[in-house]
């Protein structure tokens, strides 16, 4: 790409003599020539373009070539259209031509033709401020620079906030409104490379949703994206703002873009297209199930579903508790997740019946929950059902019962980290599963046992307020600011009590 560049003043063109100064060195490096590639700006313009003279006049071959690639403006201004991020696309295709051996004359002259094929429209949340200055412009927070350019001045239009596609399709619609005399001829069937460039204060998820909704638009039109560079390339110091560059290429000039540059911050990305790329792919089938000898008649399964409508209107009744005791130690969303669990199986129950088998049942369960209801919790019920299911496939008797609840302690353990007394859900869990120990004993009694069980649960909850959290987020919370139950084990004993009290009214 560049051998040099000449730095001035923030967004201020370099000084006559250090662009000289580079010129003669890359001169006394032993080229054959140099090409000063100059943004479409009055003070660089002029600067650049003395330098080179007096570069030529000691005998320096030098050629200037002036990139304006901006397409904000509909009416052609007297200054020309500005020199915004599609210059750097310029300095990959002068860099790969040069290290090709191709002369100065025929780089310029095949830059400048590249140049008049592409166009850049830029917009922002708002301005950037040089430093120990204010913002060059103001927004709203209801607002959004459209066609701004690189020094932080204001744009030709203010828009109205809007999703990241409405914005983006605003911006190519500008860009290749044929009424727009610096628009870019892009058209249908058309070949282009696409730039998505970070003007320096978006992250990296906002980059990707705008570039995501760029590559959507453009193949909506039957536009062939060739190549999708996104990254930070010409930046506005902490402009929170993006940069759309549309540049139209045929093979020859791809292979130009796709050269090998050393260049550290060039991305390195595949070379094939980007349209016509499988993107992603449809999720896997469930495995067969296999055949479980375990499995019940119709009787239970309409007990299954009682106890689980029971426990998901228990939980969609705790939602709001259970987010204001999360505010203390976490994110305050422990009450939504259940709730999107208690949503997501009542929406399965209404598919049709559950399994039969209560291995199954736990399976089916886990999947579920693994899928809709995200976040730790989702991963721990998911774990704690799967593991449980394996003990059920054989028998379903009273201690394999026990034993599936051992499996699932075991499971979250092992793989959460946490331990009894450690301020999390297994609280709860364990005190209950130390009590369904009972039920491998010979003439045990189910609902005397179960009981206690939830009994022991839920003062385990009720005792987590006085624990120091040992994992999960509240571990990272100082334990004087802990002093509500931790809202996971009281997620859990709830449940187990929801379980007890459903069975009790079936008198099963």
């Amino acid at each position: 790409m560049l051998t040099g560049v000449i730095a001035g003043a923030v967004f201020t063109s370099p000084a006559v003599g250090s662009i000289l100064a580079a010129i003669r060195a890359v001169a006394q490096a032993g080229t054959v020539g140099t090409l000063l590639i100059v943004k479409n700006y009055t003070g660089d313009r002029l600067n650049f373009g003395l330098a080179r003279e007096q570069a030529r006049a000691e005998g320096i071959p030098v050629e200037m070539v002036v990139i304006g690639d901006d397409s904000a403006f509909t009416v052609l201004k007297k200054a020309g259209r500005r020199g915004l991020g599609g210059t750097v696309l310029i300095h990959k295709v002068a860099g790969a031509l040069a290290e090709a051996g191709v002369g100065l004359e025929e780089i310029t002259n095949r830059v400048s033709v590249v140049a008049k094929a592409m166009g850049t429209l830029g917009v922002s949340l708002s301005s950037c401020s040089v430093p120990g200055s204010r913002p060059t412009f103001e927004l709203s927070p209801d607002e959004v620079e459209l066609g701004l350019g690189i020094h932080g001045e204001a744009g030709v239009r203010r828009i109205k906030m809007a999703s990241a596609d409405e914005i983006v399709t605003l911006m190519l619609d500008h860009m290749t409104n044929s009424s727009n005399v610096s628009h870019v001829p892009v058209q249908s069937g058309s070949s282009v490379v696409l730039m998505v460039n970070n003007l320096g204060g978006l992250s990296f998820l906002e980059l990707g949703i705008m570039a995501d909704a760029a590559v959507r638009s453009l193949e909506g039109r039957g536009v062939k994206i060739a190549r999708a560079l996104v990254g930070t390339f010409m930046s506005a110091l902490e402009m929170p703002g993006i940069s759309l560059t549309l540049l139209l290429v045929d093979e020859p000039l791809l292979k130009l873009i796709d050269a090998e540059t050393t260049a550290s911050a060039w991305p390195n990305v595949a070379k094939v297209s980007v349209t016509g790329r499988k993107r992603s792919r449809a999720a896997p089938a469930e495995p067969l199930e296999v055949p479980d000898s375990t499995a019940t008649g119709g009787l239970a399964s309409r007990q299954t579903v009682l106890v689980l409508e029971r426990v998901c209107a228990t939980l969609l009744g705790l939602e709001e508790h259970l987010n204001a005791l999360d505010r203390a130690a976490g994110d305050g969303d422990c009450g939504t997740t259940h709730s999107r669990a208690a949503r997501a199986i009542q929406g399965w129950l209404k598919e049709g019946p559950p399994p039969a088998s209560p291995a199954q049942l736990l399976s089916k369960l886990s999947f579920l929950l693994l899928e809709k209801m995200g976040g730790s919790s989702g991963a721990l019920y998911g774990l704690f059902l799967t593991a449980a299911a394996q003990p059920l496939k054989v028998k379903t008797d009273l201690p394999a019962w026990s034993a599936a609840m051992d499996a699932g302690l075991e499971a979250m353990q092992k793989y959460g980290k946490a331990a009894p007394g450690d301020r999390t859900m297994l609280d709860s869990l364990w005190a209950a599963g130390q009590e369904l120990q009972a039920w491998k004993s010979p003439g045990a009694n189910l609902f005397r046992v179960l009981t206690k069980a939830v009994q022991s649960a839920e003062a385990a909850a009720e005792a987590t307020k006085t624990m120091e959290a040992g994992a999960g987020r509240a571990s990272y919370i100082s334990s004087a600011r802990l002093d509500q139950p931790d809202p996971g084990a009281v997620a859990t004993a709830a449940i187990l009590r929801a379980i007890l009290e459903a069975l009790q009214h079936e008198g099963v």
